[in-house]
């Protein structure tokens, strides 16, 4: 683990506000629930392989180990913010231990000339009862509130952002895919620092 300095984006809404010094995890090699962060806001890697980390029929029966969005590890109840105006398409519940908890989906147009489609997982559960589908919002707007361990999954507190090229039919998006299914997510799912920033190196 070591601490870096993340830049956010010129053109876009930071997420969440970041102070100017973070942690950045590796979980390619392990995953320990309990260990003590260097500091309050933490981030896990796109595109990175944890063989390690994900347990249960949600994930082991698929191998699914490959990670494409992005972790931004900090307090439940950090505000979440709009990176640019959208609109809500979807949210719901995931119950499953592990799962997202309350998701959120919303959509992006001209993205890099392109719409883009983003799941916002691991919310608290006021996050999804302030607005309904199909409602608007405008860059930099509060969408929502990181989740606690009790209604996120059963994490510890952190968003999971993850961008996608095409609307899903529901408020579900794979986090994690199979090292087989790998090259086809990654350009599914693209990198997430392409509205973040260079939030790591």
């Amino acid at each position: 683990m070591s601490l870096i300095h993340p830049i956010p984006h010129p053109d876009f809404h930071p997420v969440i506000f970041l102070p100017d010094e973070i942690e950045l995890y590796d979980f390619s090699q392990e995953y320990d629930p309990n260990r003590q962060p260097l500091s309050p806001f933490v981030v896990g890697k796109y595109n990175e392989h944890r063989p390690n980390m994900y347990k249960g029929d949600l994930f082991e029966q698929d191998a699914r180990t490959v990670h494409v969005g992005i972790d931004i590890g900090c307090p439940a109840e950090t505000p979440i913010h709009a990176f640019e105006t959208g609109r809500i398409v979807h949210q719901g519940y995931n119950p499953e231990p592990f799962d997202y908890g309350h998701v959120m989906v919303t959509e992006h147009q001209q993205i890099n000339g392109q719409t883009v489609w983003v799941l916002w997982g691991h919310l608290s559960k006021k996050s999804i009862s302030r607005r309904t589908i199909g409602t608007s919002f405008k860059k930099g707007d509060v969408l929502g509130w990181v989740g606690d361990k009790s209604e996120n999954g059963g994490w510890n507190p952190h968003l999971h952002i993850q961008l996608s090229r095409t609307c899903p039919d529901t408020h579900d998006m794979p986090g994690v895919v199979s090292l087989k299914n790998r090259a086809q997510a990654l350009f599914q799912y693209p990198d997430p620092r392409i509205v973040l920033g260079q939030i790591y190196q």
